[in-house]
C-alpha cells in the first residue's frame, strides 16, 4: 500500500484532468466540424446523400461508445494506423459526437419554416447563400442549448477512454485507488472533479435556453 494524503490524490487527478478537457475539446470540435459538413451534405439534396447521412447517424448511435472505442482502437491496426490509446479515443469520440451532433442540427434546422427556404429562393440565393444568410443564423439560435448540453454527455463519455489505456481522470484514478486501496476516497474525488467539470457547463446550457426562448 502507497501512503498518499488526500492533496496527492487531488493533485494526480488535476494532473489527469487535463486529458480530459483536452481528449473533450478535440472530441466535440472534431465532431462538431464531421458533423456541421454531414448536415450540409444532407441538406444539399444531392443524389443518395440523404441516405448515406442518415446511415451514418445511425450506425455511429447505435453502437455503444464503449464498443465503438474497441473497434477503432483494435481495427485501425489492420489499415497500418497508429493505435496509440489518443489516436482511438480521439477517433472514436469524434465519430459518436458527429453523429449525435448531425441529428441534433437537423432538427434545428427543420424547426425553420418552410417559407423561409421559399423566401430566399424567391430572392435567387443559391443553396450556400440560404444557408449562409437565412437558415443557418436562425438556426443557430435553436441549436446552441442543446449543443452546449451535449457537450456534458462529451465529457463524460471521456471516461470509457479507460477501457483502452487512455490516462484520463477514470483511469488515473484506478491506478491511485489500486496503489492505496482507498477507492471510495478516490472515486469520490474522481466525481467531485467530474461535476467541476460538467455542472458549469449544465448551468450555461439552461442559461441559454432560457435567453433563446426569451429571444423567441
Amino acid at each position: 500500500m502507497v501512503d498518499f494524503t488526500l492533496w496527492d490524490i487531488l493533485r494526480n487527478l488535476l494532473l489527469a484532468g487535463r486529458w480530459t478537457v483536452g481528449l473533450s475539446l478535440i472530441a466535440f470540435v472534431g465532431g462538431g466540424v464531421v458533423g456541421l459538413l454531414l448536415l450540409t451534405l444532407r441538406l444539399s439534396k444531392a443524389p443518395g446523400a440523404e441516405p448515406l447521412v442518415a446511415a451514418y447517424v445511425q450506425l455511429f448511435q447505435g453502437i455503444p461508445l464503449l464498443v465503438l472505442l474497441f473497434l477503432v482502437y483494435y481495427g485501425l491496426g489492420l489499415f497500418g494506423v497508429n493505435t496509440s490509446p489518443w489516436v482511438a479515443a480521439g477517433v472514436g469520440l469524434t465519430l459518436y459526437a458527429s453523429a449525435f451532433l448531425t441529428e441534433i442540427w437537423r432538427g434545428c434546422v427543420a424547426a425553420i419554416p418552410a417559407g423561409q427556404w421559399e423566401a430566399s429562393q424567391s430572392l435567387a440565393l443559391n443553396f450556400r447563400e440560404q444557408l449562409r444568410y437565412i437558415i443557418l443564423p436562425q438556426a443557430v439560435k435553436i441549436a446552441i442549448p442543446p449543443t452546449v448540453g451535449f457537450s456534458v454527455q462529451v465529457i463524460k463519455g471521456t471516461a470509457l477512454a479507460s477501457v483502452i489505456g487512455f490516462m484520463e481522470l477514470t483511469k488515473v484514478g484506478k491506478t491511485i485507488a489500486n496503489a492505496t486501496f482507498n477507492p471510495f476516497l478516490v472515486f469520490s474525488c474522481v466525481a467531485l472533479m467530474y461535476f467541476v467539470l460538467c455542472y458549469p457547463v449544465s448551468l450555461y446550457a439552461k442559461s441559454l435556453e432560457r435567453k433563446m426562448h426569451a429571444g423567441r
